[in-house]
């Protein structure tokens, strides 16, 4: 179905594809350097912020230099950042480093942090099935990972072995029975879709073997728009817009038909998960790493073109590694561009988050906390909230939005009619798509 509306000609359409970058990048600049980053530190040392760290590990063979450049960046932004802000969320992300690695990269991160005892914070590893063993999964846990987050690695469309191991589901069940009797608070696992050496049929066989094992959060995304973590894999061919959208339509049925709730960006939780129960509770928040329940935390970004949100600040490290090396050597943190928020509408910023948090907006509560008129604040959207609203993909009243079960697979294309109009940034009859019969 396709419905062109004006004055900004909003079109729905087939074959959506989910938002799968957490940080809208398209408004960093390089204006934004590190003096900026500087002072946000110290800023956020003066109000002793709670902090959340994440760790960009890009490559199994990242070697030796880039381990002593990423431990450069911890001693130098430490030094800049207050001995009693507790750690609250650790994300070390990427590919997995080895046992040592990770413990050389802990060492230096304990000597300048404040990492909570006792399990109290949220401490989270990213693993590769490939290369982890029950052994090394027991020593993870000791170091104080908590949380475990599995890539079911990518296949190839001419190697048939290649796609038999893809559906071995042994070495993820592997990892997932590990984790659980080492006492990892929760298992999330990521699946891919949309290339061409896959079917609706063998993505299907693949979601089924992994709802099996009934991980806390599955975390379904497009290849064609892949979260950091697996944008330096080798480009393969896409299937057709078709099993596409067919891929997409059979994951949200066949998770929710299990009991998944959609919480947006291609992320589904139990009903009794940590991210489920702060959604209910109005306390989930979003950040550059997605959402998150430390969202009142500072983000602090270590490696290769990992991203810093301190206050309306959003920094990020260079992606070139030679220039990632000579920087740091410098004494320089990496930082090559960035954006101030507050140079944002902070209205539409505010109800794109709570709408993309919550799936559903209080609107007399904006209004009062900004001293306006919903309605003509957003006279522009307004005839295209109508339209969702005839399509039965949303509710709409003078004081209440909330989204519908159609339009849950559609939150984060609605909620970036608002964030675009908060970037000044036209939504265009090319810009944004809703797939109403491809979900």
């Amino acid at each position: 179905m396709r419905t062109h509306l004006h004055p900004t000609r909003f079109r729905q359409d087939h074959g959506v594809l989910d938002l799968a970058c957490q940080m809208d990048t398209r408004r960093f600049h390089a204006g934004v350097g590190s003096l900026d980053l500087l002072r946000a530190l110290r800023d956020s040392r003066q109000r002793q912020r709670p902090l959340a760290l994440n760790l960009h590990w890009p490559a199994p063979d990242a070697g030796t230099d880039y381990l002593r450049s990423l431990v450069e960046e911890i001693q130098l932004i430490g030094c800049q950042l207050g001995p009693r802000q507790p750690v609250e969320h650790f994300h070390l992300r990427g590919t997995t480093p080895t046992i040592e690695q990770v413990r050389t990269l802990l060492e230096h991160l304990h000597s300048r942090f404040n990492f909570l005892d006792r399990d109290r914070g949220d401490y989270r590893i990213d693993l590769d099935p490939w290369h982890m063993d029950w052994a090394t999964l027991g020593l993870l846990r000791e170091q104080g990972f908590n949380h475990a987050s599995i890539g079911v690695p990518d296949a190839s469309r001419d190697d048939p072995l290649c796609q038999a191991r893809y559906q071995d589901p042994a070495p993820i069940e592997s990892l997932v029975d590990a984790a659980r009797t080492f006492g990892f608070r929760s298992v999330n696992i990521d699946l891919g879709y949309g290339h061409a050496w896959q079917t609706p049929a063998s993505f299907e066989l693949k979601l089924a073997s992994l709802i099996a094992l009934e991980p806390d959060r599955l975390q379904l995304f497009d290849y064609a728009q892949p979260p950091v973590r697996y944008q330096g894999r080798r480009a393969q061919a896409f299937c057709s817009a078709a099993d596409k959208s067919a891929m997409r339509r059979s994951g949200f049925e066949h998770l929710a038909a299990a009991g998944y709730h959609y919480i947006g960006l291609g992320q589904f939780a139990r009903a009794d998960d940590d991210l489920k129960q702060a959604q209910e509770r109005g306390r989930l928040s979003r950040n550059c790493e997605g959402f998150t329940l430390h969202g009142y935390c500072d983000h602090i970004g270590f490696g290769l073109g990992a991203i810093s949100q301190i206050n309306t600040l959003c920094a990020q490290n260079t992606e070139v590694l030679r220039h990632y090396r000579e920087q740091l050597a410098s004494g320089q943190p990496a930082t090559c561009r960035g954006w101030f928020r507050e140079a944002a509408d902070p209205v539409r910023l505010h109800v794109a988050e709570r709408l993309a948090c919550d799936l559903e907006l209080n609107i007399q509560a904006v209004e009062r906390r900004y001293g306006l008129v919903f309605r003509r604040y957003f006279a522009n959207l307004w005839p295209l909230l109508e339209a969702l609203h005839r399509d039965g993909l949303l509710e709409l009243s003078p004081t209440f939005i909330w989204l519908l079960p159609a339009g849950l697979p559609q939150v984060d294309a609605i909620c970036a009619l608002f964030e675009r109009a908060a970037l000044a940034t036209p939504v265009s009859a090319n810009d944004e798509v809703i797939d109403h019969d491809g979900v």
